[in-house]
C-alpha cells in the first residue's frame, strides 16, 4: 500500500512513468499527492514489475516541492522515447509514518493482512525491504499478544 509502480490516469487511460530523470524528489511528490508520509524513494527499472498499455510520461524533474506531478516540470503527455522495462516506481517509507496499523520495533514492522477488519489477520512483517509472513511453529498465544501490544490493541 505504500510502494509500487507509479501510474498515472490521463485522457482516459492509465498508463506508466519512465524512469528517465526519476529521482527521490519526484517520489517525494508522489508521496505527497497518495498522502503518504515517510521517506520517499525512486526506484528505477521496473523495480516493481513493468506495466502495460501507454507511457504516458518522460522526463520528470520534480523540486520536491510540488503538490502534484502535474506541477512538476516534464515531458507533454505521451511523448516519450522509452520501454516499460523503464517503468518508474515509488516506495514511501513507512518507518517514518504514524499508521495504527504499522509499529517499528527491533525486528521491524508488524501489520495484520486479510482479516475482516483491522484488529485480525495474518501476520506480516516489513525486514530488509520486503512484507513476509510469520511461521506458526512454536507461535502461542505470548506472540499473538505482543503482535497485538505493537499495534496499539489490548
Amino acid at each position: 500500500s505504500f510502494e509500487g509502480r507509479v501510474e498515472v490516469y490521463h485522457d482516459g487511460k492509465w498508463g506508466t512513468i519512465c524512469d528517465d530523470q526519476w529521482d527521490d524528489r519526484d517520489a517525494e511528490v508522489v508521496c505527497r499527492q497518495l498522502g503518504l508520509s515517510g521517506t520517499p524513494k525512486a526506484l528505477s527499472w521496473a523495480h516493481y514489475g513493468q506495466g502495460s498499455g501507454p507511457i504516458l510520461l518522460d522526463e520528470v524533474q520534480c523540486s520536491g516541492n510540488e503538490l502534484s506531478l502535474d506541477q512538476c516540470k516534464k515531458s507533454d503527455w505521451g511523448q516519450q522515447n522509452c520501454d516499460h522495462i523503464e517503468d518508474a516506481g515509488v516506495s514511501c517509507d513507512p518507518f517514518t509514518g504514524t499508521d495504527a496499523q504499522l509499529c517499528q520495533s527491533d525486528a521491524g514492522m508488524v501489520r495484520l493482512a486479510g482479516g475482516r477488519s483491522p484488529s485480525e489477520g495474518r501476520v506480516e512483517v516489513y525486514y530488509n525491504g520486503d512484507w513476509g509472513t510469520v511461521c506458526d511453529d512454536g507461535w502461542t498465544d505470548l506472540g499473538a499478544q505482543v503482535v497485538c501490544r505493537q499495534l496499539g490493541f489490548r
